[in-house]
């Protein structure tokens, strides 16, 4: 029963906190039900090497008698695919667990480097204003007039590129997150911005300038972790 009341007591408190992530959490079942998907997704990756019956990218697992088997028959080694095998005798269900794995490897890897460019220029850019915040959002202006995909393609040509023949191949992956991440960065570099804007006028801001804070100081220590909590 005291965990039934807890468990209340802490819904409760996400729908009435401040931040915008825990209240669409706690009122909306389906931001909650993506939550758990997404949770099986990254544990179905985690564990891909227990859960795969094979190692797709090792040729020497592969069984080429065992090509093009049906979903759930038994190949000619008389290994059951659960669902079925490709050209080569490889399993899709072990392909599709190891695929997931560079998928999300790629994908968080790509919105970390988003991160890391946007939300430094929107601190910047909304703090300081001027000529730096002009040039920041005409050129988030003229990037937004682009679709992402459209923007991701030349970077990853022109990067692709300048590498030498060898590195290509090996590279492609670092490649797919650069192309991504430069593509993506002008939504959280408008979005902080934004909670700057909204922030730098109130009583704590003045107070830290009146006693003699840098501005590195003021965006580090108070303008950042306000707006983080506005923004999450």
């Amino acid at each position: 029963m005291s965990q039934a009341s807890s468990a209340n007591a802490a819904r409760r408190r996400w729908r009435e906190s401040d931040s915008p992530v825990l209240r669409s959490f706690a009122r909306s079942r389906t931001v909650q039900g993506a939550v758990l998907v997404l949770a099986l997704l990254v544990l179905a990756a985690l564990l891909a090497p227990w859960l795969a019956r094979q190692n797709p990218f090792d040729p020497a697992a592969l069984d080429l008698l065992d090509a093009f088997t049906r979903p759930g028959q038994a190949g000619s080694s008389g290994v059951v695919y659960p669902l079925g095998s490709d050209d080569q005798g490889r399993d899709v269900f072990s392909a599709i667990l190891y695929g997931l794995r560079m998928s999300l490897l790629a994908g968080v890897s790509a919105v970390a480097l988003s991160l890391a460019i946007g939300v430094p220029l929107g601190l910047v850019a909304g703090y300081a204003g001027g000529w730096f915040d002009t040039l920041v959002m005409r050129i988030a202006d003229i990037q937004l007039t682009f679709p992402v995909l459209l923007v991701a393609l030349p970077v990853f040509g022109i990067a692709r590129g300048l590498l030498p023949d060898g590195y290509r191949d090996d590279m492609a992956l670092f490649l797919i997150v650069l192309a991504i991440g430069l593509s993506d960065w002008v939504q959280y570099a408008r979005t902080v911005r934004g909670a700057v804007l909204v922030e730098k006028h109130k009583d704590y801001v003045l107070a830290a300038q009146v006693i003699g804070r840098s501005r590195a100081g003021i965006l580090v220590r108070q303008s950042c972790p306000t707006c983080w909590r506005r923004c999450w």
